[in-house]
């Protein structure tokens, strides 16, 4: 007899699920995974699946959800460590580098969803666009803090670095981009 579907327990499913999915949509892409590999690598059943979320496009758009929070919180937690304005909107970049350099580092998740789904699916457009409005406001608010009117190139520079290390596989573009910010900041 199954144990009983405690809060906890589903608590503890969804995060499984959650782990799972993502991790496979992060690796193989989003469209190449099928719910049944997400079962397997869940161990949870379909029907519980589907009663977490009832397509996988509700599943696609929970996992981003889940990752903006994440990724944002982290980025934000390295960040704020740093006292100095200026030196506030370098360390985004070395947070970048740092995430670049991870192993199995595929990209920008937000940019993969939208390559996959974005042009089909209009609530993962919606998702992806909520991140990078949410990224940008970070990124506005830390060159605000510094009072050079650069926001807009520092943000672009963010996101190109971004792409630029999903597709070469190197984290080099971070180490270029802080210097083309530092350039900027420095500007009279």
């Amino acid at each position: 007899m199954p144990a009983p579907l405690t809060p906890e327990r589903s608590r503890l499913d969804r995060e499984a699920l959650l782990d799972a999915a993502e991790a496979l949509f992060y690796e193989r892409g989003i469209q190449a995974v099928g719910m049944d590999a997400v079962r397997t690598a869940s161990g949870l059943p379909l029907k519980r699946i589907y009663g977490f979320f009832p397509g996988k496009e509700d599943l696609v758009v929970a996992v981003l959800q889940r990752r903006d929070q994440r990724w944002r919180g982290d980025l934000a937690a390295h960040v704020e460590q740093v006292q100095d304005p200026r030196e506030r909107v370098l360390a985004v970049f070395d947070w970048l580098a740092e995430w670049f350099s991870e192993p199995g580092f595929r990209g920008c998740a937000w940019v993969n969803a939208h390559g996959e789904l974005g042009p089909s699916s209009e609530v993962v457009r919606r998702e992806v666009r909520s991140h990078k409005q949410a990224f940008h406001a970070q990124i506005t608010a830390w060159v605000d803090a510094t009072g050079a009117p650069v926001a807009e190139p520092v943000f672009l520079l963010a996101e190109g670095a971004v792409v630029t290390a999903g597709i070469s596989g190197d984290p080099a573009p971070a180490h270029h981009a802080r210097a083309a910010a530092a350039t900027l900041l420095d500007a009279p």
